[in-house]
């Protein structure tokens, strides 16, 4: 792991975070999200989740770096990511930070209600997975000689 791959992380982070936060807003979840620094404005929550997405976008290049193999292996190793995260997010850290107590999100019915955030995070995960691999992919390539 280096430095390049930490942006990379991030940068992908942060480009999945974007999709995945239209989605939020779209089920009206900003504003919750925002509660984690004390605001209920879109804003706010949109702002949060995006300096989450990029940590967590690191957090992806500090575990995987270069052992991304392809884009295949980055698909599969970010939907695994992302799936980690939906049990980390919203049904662990989350309802903690919000003063709800741990495991208040571990039942069948919370997990059923948040299926929707489930989708949006194996998304995020996709989107991060293939898009480190594949930015990967393009710098590990030979550069091909030309002629003079």
């Amino acid at each position: 792991m280096n430095a390049r791959s930490l942006k990379r992380g991030a940068a992908w982070g942060l480009a999945a975070g974007v999709v995945f936060g239209m989605m939020m807003g779209m089920m009206g979840m900003l504003p919750m999200i925002g509660g984690m620094v004390g605001s209920s404005t879109v804003a706010a929550g949109f702002g949060v989740h995006l300096g989450i997405s990029a940590l967590i976008g690191a957090g992806f290049a500090a575990l995987f770096g270069n052992r991304v193999t392809g884009t295949r292996h980055g698909l599969w190793l970010g939907l695994l990511y992302g799936g980690a995260w939906w049990v980390l997010g919203p049904l662990t850290l989350m309802p903690l930070m919000m003063g709800m107590g741990l495991g208040v999100n571990w039942t069948a019915a919370a997990v059923v209600s948040m299926m929707p955030s489930l989708m949006g995070h194996l998304l995020y995960g996709t989107i991060l997975g293939v898009g480190y691999a594949r930015v990967g992919q393009a710098r590990a390539a030979p550069v091909a000689a030309t002629a003079v």
